[in-house]
């Protein structure tokens, strides 16, 4: 299955890499499988913490399919074009869809080879994505503020 598939410069700008098509999907086929290692709740938390996260699946509380470290996992590619950087007239053509306790992305239309897989990750993940920018910008103005200090 993962013949069906490339990975590519993503056509968002700034998203890095992106799953493209090979062939041809109709609507409401499952078109690959998110593969990964199974983790818990708490194991995810834990990755969090040492910022080794990123490639989550959530399935439940019990399981969760981690492929942070698995570049091999094609899935993982797959971006949102209702992120961060929008691109006219690029929208959505994927969702996540849990089955049989596995996580797939789904076609939600007629997907043409060539065609990048986009997919919504949920606005929890586009808000937590955006506290985390501020984080950063607020500690490197922290940063630049103690080295004004030093120099005085």
């Amino acid at each position: 299955m993962t013949e069906h598939f490339e990975v590519k410069k993503s056509k968002i700008p700034g998203a890095g890499k992106g799953l493209f098509t090979l062939k041809d999907f109709k609507k409401g086929e499952r078109i690959i499988e998110y593969l990964g290692e199974i983790i818990t709740e708490a194991e995810c938390d834990r990755r969090a913490e040492k910022d080794e996260y990123g490639y989550i699946f959530y399935i439940s509380k019990r399981r969760y399919i981690d492929a942070f470290h698995m570049p091999e996992v094609l899935a993982r590619f797959a971006n949102d074009a209702k992120g961060l950087t929008k691109i006219k007239g690029l929208k959505n053509n994927c969702s996540y869809e849990i089955w049989k306790h596995r996580g797939w992305i789904k076609a939600e239309k007629d997907i043409a080879a060539g065609e990048e897989i986009l997919v919504s990750y949920g606005a929890e993940y586009w808000r937590d994505i955006r506290y985390n920018i501020r984080l950063e910008k607020e500690k490197k103005l922290e940063q630049q503020k103690e080295k004004a200090k030093k120099k005085k």
